[in-house]
């Protein structure tokens, strides 16, 4: 590998991966530990799922680090501004918790598409 790949930042799959492989655990341990399935687990590490924000936490306490650390690592902007949109499906009281993910989660794969990057939680905002 050249010093300009080493230069790009990994995604999130390949660091939990590599992390994994570090600590010397299988798949199948280290999804045991994370308190996830080993399919999935395998989806997260080859980079064709993002973890929701639980399973990320899970995966961070597993390989004894945070969330903001792995994200860190993947060049994923913690500090990136809140959009009108999230604000305002966050702060409406009509929704459940699980109807604001639901929406969250559809308005981050909107911008996906749209080439704009994903949309991270301000720190310090509630968790449903």
């Amino acid at each position: 590998m050249s010093a300009e790949e080493q230069s790009f930042p990994e995604s999130l799959g390949e660091i939990v991966r590599r992390q994994r492989e570090l600590a010397e655990l299988s798949m199948r341990q280290f999804a045991a530990m994370a308190g996830i399935s080993n399919p999935y687990l395998s989806q997260i590490e080859r980079g064709l799922r993002e973890p929701s924000e639980q399973v990320a936490e899970a995966i961070a306490g597993a390989l004894r680090t945070t969330v903001d650390a792995l994200y860190r690592e993947a060049g994923i902007d913690e500090e990136r501004e809140s959009s009108a949109v999230a604000e305002a499906i966050a702060a409406d009281p009509a929704l459940t918790p699980r109807q604001r993910q639901a929406l969250l989660t559809s308005y981050d794969a909107f911008l996906a598409v749209n080439g704009r990057p994903r949309r991270r939680r301000p720190r310090g905002s509630p968790r449903e």
